[in-house]
């Protein structure tokens, strides 16, 4: 998923994918938008498989490891079709505030090594003085990363947000022809911005199921402060200077 304004950024970056691996929207209108948009185009490629979603903001220290997790979602999302699964990062000691927060809950019968638990709760973004509570708690950030048949993350959006879901219906009539484009503008021209964490996964459908991480250092860098802290760290980590 790229956006029209950031072309110079990502031709170069993709120009060895195919044209219809790269969905283009022409603005930036929230994560619910690009996510349903990405979804439909799935259903004319591959409509009965598992997606995984990803940020393109975020950094891991080990992908490696990371991808075990990724790898063991798409495993449990084969045992339990019903559910979308959501990657939660066990929160190291730094504080960090402005990030989603998972409250698990019940635990599922599924692997005695990846511990697989129902979502109690989301909380987007809540203040310092809760999340050091969710902290303590045992509660996990939310890496935003999911996996989940390409059904059952339709279906979640069409539960949680029914007008958006609708708006996108001349862009699910044009999908695949010469004008899908035109359908896309026109219908993003009308959006309002649309969080999919704070409007679909804090709306608390029952569907939703997580599996921690703890083993991997993992950071959004959605604020400048913590770009500079990974080049810092790496800077140390490889004996090289560390960054201004």
């Amino acid at each position: 998923m790229v956006t029209r304004t950031q072309e110079r950024f990502y031709v170069p970056a993709l120009a060895s994918m195919r044209t219809g691996a790269v969905v283009v929207q022409p603005e930036n209108r929230g994560t619910a938008p690009a996510v349903l948009y990405a979804l439909l185009r799935l259903t004319t490629l591959a409509p009965r498989d598992r997606v995984a979603f990803f940020p393109a903001d975020h950094h891991v220290s080990d992908d490696r490891a990371f991808m075990s997790h990724v790898d063991a979602a798409f495993e449990a999302s084969a045992e339990r079709p019903d559910l979308v699964m959501l990657l939660g990062i066990v929160p190291d000691g730094l504080d960090r505030a402005g990030y989603g927060w998972i409250e698990p809950g019940e635990l599922l019968a599924w692997s005695s090594t990846r511990p697989l638990r129902l979502v109690r709760g989301f909380h987007e973004k809540p203040s310092r003085p809760d999340s050091e509570r969710y902290r303590a708690c045992g509660w996990l950030w939310n890496s935003f990363v999911m996996v989940a048949r390409v059904s059952a993350l339709l279906a979640l959006i069409k539960l949680a947000l029914p007008d958006l879901y609708r708006a996108f219906e001349p862009v699910r009539r044009c999908l695949g022809t010469v004008g899908e484009a035109a359908a896309v503008d026109v219908v993003y021209c009308g959006l309002p911005t649309i969080d999919f964490s704070r409007s679909v996964l804090e709306a608390g459908p029952g569907n939703l199921a997580v599996l921690p991480v703890s083993d991997v250092e993992w950071n959004d860098l959605g604020d400048p402060a913590r770009v500079q802290d990974i080049r810092s760290s790496l800077h140390v980590a490889t004996g090289g200077p560390r960054g201004k």
